[in-house]
């Protein structure tokens, strides 16, 4: 009987060592997945904000154009019930998404649907009787609407609240009066950048939640990312928190009313949920000048208009222009869609190359594309009452850590 047993235990031995290698690999993935590449100091840099209360939980991603340099999770997703940030945390990216809305009026222009220099008025008629404050014609082009140019009002009101999709703001935006002359200031525009979301609607024949997903989303693995939140978002949601004047603590705040139910409009102003792994592929995208993974989705050109400043040099632009931030209005310009810095300062933007572009959120959340260095930096906290979240402590400290270590040999 013995011996009529062995041939079964050398089949085994044979089975197991077909197996190895293969047992071996799927181990080897799982330890990768569970230990992402950090970078030295960005955790104790970040510790820091926590233990000062300036944040609950950040997620701090550092990317190439083809590799993931850095990616750690700290502090909580939510203080009330110790529930640890996790890579995957679903966090609201607030004006995040302008730069995806620019990106999507691009591909438009690439394939020779449209033109930025066009007029709003050949794709939204209801833009050619549009007067400017002194009764002009406003002739706006979709430069104007995505470099905040463009001096439209502001949809707001009951009617903004009771606005089911981007065709409904229109009438909106026609009814407020204009704030200036375009092309004469910059003023931070929410209905301009929602405006160019219902161009893309338009021109492209589908709705800008629907052409998103098609033509960026699912293409760059951004799985995530999403206007309407679903079970699986909603369950990795983060908290919001404000800090507190009186005590210094942390109070949770409830979400936004007017981004996530799916009776609003996908806004692209602001309206994007995402993970800092997904928007780090979109920063990859635009790291490898329009492609990714070897798929073109931006030309050149196109590259040229959203990270290069479209606006006049002697305009200021962007949120460091009051007393309290340095002035630095002429440090910056603004292309289509982002954000963009013309000439380093102290700061947040101390450790950053000149042409460095992206865009903040208002609670915090940040990405920057640092081309001479070949590196973005993400950045996922949800705190809704930095007194100017694109000049905070915590993205100062995360990008001046990583920078650092970036430094090194």
């Amino acid at each position: 009987m013995l011996a009529g047993m062995i041939p079964v235990r050398q089949n085994s031995v044979r089975a197991w060592a077909a197996l190895a290698p293969l047992l071996c690999s799927a181990l080897l993935t799982t330890s990768l997945r569970a230990e992402p590449p950090k970078l030295p100091g960005v955790g104790a840099a970040l510790q820091e904000q926590l233990d000062r209360h300036e944040i609950a939980g950040a997620v701090t991603m550092v990317v190439t154009s083809d590799a993931v340099r850095h990616l750690e999770a700290a502090g909580f997703a939510d203080m009330a019930s110790r529930k640890p940030m996790q890579p995957d945390t679903v966090f609201w990216i607030a004006s995040m998404t302008k730069p995806i809305t620019a990106a999507a009026v691009l591909m438009l222009q690439d394939e020779g649907k449209l033109d930025v220099r066009d007029p709003v008025s050949k794709y939204l008629p209801e833009f050619a009787g549009l007067k400017t404050p002194s009764g002009k014609p406003a002739n706006l082009t979709l430069v104007h609407l995505l470099t905040h140019t463009s001096g439209l009002g502001e949809a707001g009101g009951p009617a903004e609240r009771q606005a089911k999709t981007l065709a409904d703001l229109v009438p909106l935006w026609m009814a407020a009066p204009m704030q200036f002359e375009p092309g004469s200031r910059w003023g931070y525009c929410q209905s301009g950048i929602n405006a160019a979301g219902r161009v893309v609607e338009v021109v492209s024949g589908m709705s800008f939640d629907a052409f998103l997903q098609k033509r960026l989303f699912q293409p760059l693995g951004m799985k995530s990312t999403t206007f309407y939140p679903g079970e699986p978002e909603r369950a990795r949601r983060v908290t919001a928190y404000a800090r507190n004047p009186a005590t210094g603590s942390l109070d949770a705040v409830p979400p936004r009313p007017e981004f996530g139910p799916r009776d609003r409009p996908p806004q692209g102003n602001g309206g994007l949920y995402s993970t800092a792994e997904d928007y780090a592929k979109f920063c990859q995208m635009l790291l490898g000048r329009g492609t990714f993974r070897g798929v073109r989705y931006l030309s050149e050109a196109s590259m040229n208009l959203m990270a290069t400043p479209q606006t006049p040099a002697t305009l200021p632009t962007g949120f460091f222009q009051g007393d309290s931030f340095g002035r630095r209005g002429l440090n910056y310009g603004w292309g289509l869609g982002t954000c963009v810095l013309k000439t380093p300062h102290d700061g947040v933007a101390a450790m950053l190359s000149p042409g460095t572009f992206g865009h903040g959120g208002a609670w915090g959340t940040q990405a920057w594309i640092d081309p001479v260095q070949g590196v973005a930096y993400v950045l996922m906290v949800q705190r809704s009452n930095f007194p100017n979240s694109d000049a905070s402590d915590v993205r100062r400290a995360f990008q001046q850590a990583a920078a650092k270590a970036l430094a090194k040999p």
